[in-house]
């Protein structure tokens, strides 16, 4: 099991949450994790839940990082402390769509999201609920239940979530209002100004905080403060020591003898003892010792056990006095003793897996001592316990919240049983002796299952031999090693581009091994040239940029001899590469990327301590470079061809466009950054019989055949609106052509006609979003032109068309929907984020205006869909 990750050398605990001053700065602001954890808590509570978990998008946009996390160990969750945006994971699904998940069970998450499952394979429900801010998303929390308990109705879920989102919005907005003055300025109340800024500082790149759960005490426990002065007996004593005494202070004369007459007389020699031990200058520890409890109805004799910890000051002339507590001892104390005489061993773990108790009998069975244990995991400790299907068990009783039962046969052939009971947390575990499972051969044969009633444990492959201890003592493995390798196939698949590749690795590699560093080179004409890089100093990497594949360096030998190199410490580093640049990690491993049989680069990986690699790391790691390869060669050739794709509709686009008096035209055009980058926007400008023709259209998929189709329809329309055919004709005619090429795709188009001397326009819409009209005196519309169906749907269907009138100054913008739809929101909501641009911008140039309004669209990294825009400023026959 992985420990909490700790705080790096150098680094303040204050720097360790990723929001600067506003996380972590003085006065009321406090810390965003502070902000999240009672709603996150009242969400589990109110669902019946065991955890909880809050993610916050990063800086970048890229990743949802974890932020506060409830009920579940994070050091269980580590793979899963930053998730990629895009990545096949419920928590990222309702980011991304901004609607709320209800998985009752492993089968609908299976059904949903099988890499997750694959994964994570335990039977848990999860509710994913995201969270907004001023209609933006900023994150998803996510509740965890246990799939065994009464279900849960969804609409009972969604009204839970619900308020927690709104309780979630209310705290984000009044903790970014209370941020430090280094943090953005957010003001008037109620504006959009205030909902954006709020959402700008929702941001995390920090490490997840753990909140605990509450949990209803077995007991109270009573505790009250004394001094004894050891040489004249007079005892002092506060309210609650003589409550547990039974007196009353009107009734204590303060005199040692009064304190003994409230103890049973067969513990009155405990009382005294600690007398002579405090006079001799011991601690006294634990002395236990029975007083009358009168407080019973039916007036029958009791005592109450109580403990006496203290230790002896001088106080002048006071002589020497004992200091101390007397403590109820029915709680812990009692409950161990009870558990010593059990004929089974029981121990306790906590949240990550090591031992905060064992019993007598515990030790006795393992075979070790009670020392050893405590504070570490058991498969930690014990040789024949050293095996990832053992902690799985552990991680499937804590993730499902349901009993685990399985058996283990220890080096000298006795099979042993273990049930580990689980709770928020930690869990309790028995071990006792038993019989062989059925079906068991010599030698150790790991068996696992549930009780009746429980959740799925998952049983070991059958022969698996785990009970041998490896012939040098290493670094306990981590545990589901090949759930990366899993996981990581999965996003792979999904990767087109090599950056893509290189941003999954750099997403789940990392924090799935715990490496700080990543470095992917590739091979071109015969040297070595920097894909990726994550976590290297400052131009530390410059150096080994273009080197021949004769270098004497093990990134480039790893390739050459296509064997994979790992080096545990800078000594071993050193001594294999001597004079060797090293930077301040302290253990690498050196990856060949070998795809279909040809060299295709390098994968370097740092640590920042010195390690030893399992046997499953370093199956898992090399398994994951064949994984990578593949998928970079893929993309190299998917890039090859995108390039192509990309010229050709390039040159479908306008260079540029025509100079018409009265007018001032510039377009944009973004391509999306998913998929092939391609796309059949386009936009143009033509000259008319009566005018200048502002087109604007969109066709639907991203692909060459889309670009092709965009083609034919700029031509059709460029065709038609120069031949002299009016608005409505020249759309009727290309629908029809479209519906007559049988592509099996549609487009959406919005066309006017401008006379450019009066600044009257006839509009035509077929399924297309709506232009934007800044009038002379700033005020901007949503022009309602009234609208058709799509390009090609209906061969025969009728355009109407809207007539307009300009004013000089007037400023017109059309654009397709890849400018107004972002994840998380309606369009209705992005066209009215464009149109306040477009009326409060002071930009006096066309240019600088359409600039600004694509620049919100060209800083997303990922973009599902292209974005054009054609902005006309009118100035009419004023030049205005």
């Amino acid at each position: 099991m992985e420990e909490a990750a700790a705080v790096p050398a150098g680094e303040r605990p204050g720097d360790r949450h990723g929001l600067g001053p506003a996380a972590g700065g003085a006065g009321d602001a406090g810390r965003i994790e502070d902000a999240l954890a009672q709603p996150l808590v009242a969400a589990v509570e109110a669902l019946g839940g065991y955890g909880g978990l809050v993610y916050l998008r990063s800086r970048d946009r890229r990743s949802l990082v974890l932020c506060v996390v409830a009920g579940v160990p994070r050091s269980l969750l580590r793979p899963w402390w930053r998730v990629p945006v895009g990545g096949a994971l419920p928590m990222a699904e309702a980011y991304r769509s901004g609607g709320r998940l209800w998985l009752p069970d492993e089968r609908a998450t299976m059904l949903r999201f099988p890499q997750f499952a694959a994964a994570l394979p335990y039977s848990f429900a999860s509710a994913h609920q995201p969270l907004t801010v001023g209609g933006e998303t900023v994150g998803v929390l996510v509740v965890l239940r246990s799939a065994a308990r009464e279900p849960v109705g969804a609409a009972a879920v969604a009204r839970v979530l619900h308020d927690t989102g709104r309780s979630v919005e209310e705290r984000l907005t009044g903790f970014v209002r209370r941020a430090p003055a280094s943090a953005p300025t957010v003001t008037d109340t109620g504006t959009q100004a205030t909902a954006d800024a709020v959402a700008y500082r929702t941001e995390y790149d920090g490490r997840p905080v753990g909140v605990r759960l509450p949990a209803p005490s077995a007991h109270t426990l009573r505790l009250g403060m004394v001094e004894w002065d050891l040489d004249s007996g007079r005892w002092w004593a506060d309210d609650e020591a003589l409550a547990l005494l039974g007196l009353a202070r009107e009734d204590f004369d303060g005199t040692m003898a009064g304190v003994e007459a409230r103890v049973a007389p067969d513990d009155a020699h405990e009382l005294r003892a600690c007398r002579s031990d405090a006079r001799a200058g011991m601690r006294i520890g634990s002395r236990h010792f029975r007083v009358l409890d009168e407080s019973a109805e039916d007036g029958r004799l009791r005592y109450r056990p109580v403990e006496l910890w203290g230790h002896v000051v001088r106080a002048g002339s006071a002589g020497r006095l004992l200091v101390g507590a007397l403590v109820e001892a029915t709680g812990g104390v009692t409950a161990a003793e009870a558990a010593e005489r059990l004929p089974d061993g029981l121990f306790s773990l906590d949240q990550d897996g090591r031992v905060t108790y064992a019993n007598h009998r515990c030790v006795e069975l393992l075979g070790c001592e009670r020392d050893e244990l405590l504070g570490h995991s058991p498969w930690q400790v014990i040789a024949w316990l050293h095996d990832p299907h053992y902690e799985d068990r552990y991680r499937a009783a804590m993730l499902s919240q349901e009993p685990v039962s399985y058996s283990v046969q220890d080096p000298d052939g006795v099979w042993l049983g273990f049930v580990l009971y689980p709770g928020v947390h930690g869990l309790t575990g028995r071990v006792f002796r038993t019989g062989p499972p059925a079906g068991a051969t010599a030698g150790p044969v790991p068996e696992a299952g549930t009780l009746p009633g429980g959740g799925a444990a998952g049983a070991a492959p059958p022969g698996t031999d785990s009970a041998v201890p490896p012939p040098e003592a290493v670094a306990s493995p981590r545990a589901g090693a090949l759930y990366h390798v899993v996981q990581m196939a999965s996003t792979l698949t999904e990767a087109a581009t090599v950056r893509d590749v290189c941003r999954a690795v750099s997403e789940q590699l990392l924090p799935a091994f715990g490496a700080r560093e990543l470095a992917l080179y590739a091979v071109r004409e015969g040297r070595m040239y920097l894909l990726w890089e994550s976590g290297y100093p400052k131009d530390f990497l410059d150096a080994f940029e273009g080197v021949p594949l004769d270098a004497e360096l093990p990134g480039v030998h790893a390739l050459t001899t296509r064997f994979p190199l790992f080096f545990e410490s800078p000594e071993a580093l050193s001594g294999a590469y001597p004079g060797i640049s090293l930077d301040r990690m302290g253990a690498w491993s050196f990856l060949p990327l070998i795809a279909s049989g040809r060299p295709v680069g390098s994968c370097i990986l740092g640590w920042e301590v010195s390690r030893r690699f399992t046997p499953d790391e370093r199956s898992a790691l090399i398994a994951l470079s064949g994984l990578v390869a593949q998928a970079l060669e893929r993309a190299r050739l998917y890039d090859a061809e995108s390039a192509v794709a990309r010229g050709l509709q390039e040159g479908l686009l306008p260079h540029r466009l025509p100079a018409i008096e009265g007018l001032v035209s510039t377009g944009r055009y973004l391509p999306g950054t998913q998929g092939m980058a391609i796309g059949g926007d386009w936009y143009d400008v033509i000259r008319t019989e009566r005018g200048v023709a502002l087109v604007i259209g969109d066709v639907e998929g991203h692909s060459v055949g889309a670009a092709a189709v965009m083609g034919q329809l700029r031509s059709a329309v460029h065709a038609f609106a120069a031949s002299g055919h009016p608005p409505q004709e020249v759309i009727t005619h290309t629908n029809r052509l479209l519906a007559d090429l049988e592509a099996d795709t549609f487009a959406t188009c919005c066309y006017i006609e401008l006379d450019p001397d009066t600044g009257r326009a006839f509009a035509v819409r077929a399924g297309h979003p709506p232009p934007l009209l800044r009038h002379p005196d700033g005020r901007t519309e949503t022009l309602d032109l009234v609208g058709g169906v799509m390009l090609g749907v209906e061969a025969n269907a009728l355009y109407p068309v809207t007539a307009l009138t300009l004013e000089p100054g007037s400023v017109l913008a059309l654009y397709t929907d890849g400018l107004v739809e972002q994840p998380g929101s309606d369009i209705e909501t992005g066209i009215g984020a464009v149109r306040r641009t477009l009326a409060h911008s002071g930009k006096d140039s066309v240019e600088e205006l359409a600039d600004q309004l694509v620049r919100t669209a060209h800083r997303a990294e990922d973009r599902p869909d292209d974005v054009a825009l054609l902005l006309t400023a009118y100035r009419g026959a004023t030049g205005a």
